[in-house]
């Protein structure tokens, strides 16, 4: 490892399972010492495995919806941690595939308060502390879903089109004060979250199709989003900002299509 992240402080949210274990762990190698935020006690496990490979990290059960819990969890991380350098608001909830009108009030509310409210009150109580020193990275995971139609639910799709909106705007108003904000969007990722999409696939035999419209034909795994969120943490990204970056095999670079069979 380069030890990327030597010396600085990362908090990372949705770290008990999927692409924030894989960047609550891949941080802690680089050196950070890292807090690990999740709804779920799994959060405990992620940080078990960061200290016995010879990490620093402590846990911290946070439900990202309310915004005192997340103010609760950055001082924290200052004051346990003794300091802010990196957020990663990467918590969220899939919401579902219902049609328009089964979809009920609560149940958008509900995604919406974990996928767009829960990343602006991380990035904001982050930001706070961050303008004040003059520097940091906010990174945030969206989706290729947040991008275009067919890749998700409504609820999730409109909750990951807010983030891209979030990293585009909030960018502009942080400008000049040293701290960055860019959006990661995965495409299909095998995670907790869509774990039954790939059990079904197994189960039928059909675990190739998984993945089928990327142009890299596959899906993909969260340790290659971790890395893209390394990148962004740390000074190699200094000039990158307002970004929201797709990692999705190339899905979202083409129109829908039918690939050719398999000759």
């Amino acid at each position: 490892m380069s030890g990327a992240l030597q010396g600085k402080v990362a908090v990372v949210t949705g770290a008990g399972s999927g692409i924030g274990r894989a960047s609550a762990r891949l941080f802690a190698a680089e050196g950070a010492r890292v807090l690990a935020a999740d709804v779920s006690e799994a959060v405990e496990e992620t940080v078990r495995g960061i200290v016995a490979a010879g990490g620093q990290a402590i846990a911290r059960r946070v439900d990202v919806s309310k915004p005192a819990e997340v103010a609760a969890m950055i001082a924290a991380a200052k004051g346990e941690l003794g300091g802010l350098h990196v957020v990663y608001a990467n918590a969220g909830v899939s919401g579902g595939g219902e049609r328009l009108l089964q979809i009920t009030p609560e149940q958008f509310q509900q995604v919406l308060g974990v996928n767009l409210l829960g990343v602006f009150y991380t990035v904001q109580a982050a930001a706070a502390h961050m303008v004040e020193q003059g520097s940091g990275s906010l990174i945030m995971t969206a989706s290729v879903a947040g991008m275009r139609a067919n890749a998700a639910g409504i609820p999730y799709s409109a909750s990951k089109a807010g983030v891209i909106s979030l990293a585009q705007t909030i960018a502009n108003d942080l400008r000049g004060t040293g701290v960055r904000i860019n959006a990661i969007c995965p495409g299909l990722i095998e995670t907790g979250m869509t774990q039954p999409v790939f059990d079904y696939a197994r189960a039928r035999g059909n675990e190739g199709r998984l993945g089928q419209l990327c142009l890299l034909a596959r899906a993909g795994a969260p340790e290659e989003i971790a890395k893209v969120a390394l990148f962004l943490a740390s000074d190699a990204a200094s000039y990158v900002h307002g970004q929201a970056i797709p990692v999705d095999g190339g899905l979202s670079s083409t129109h829908p299509f039918l690939p050719p069979r398999n000759k």
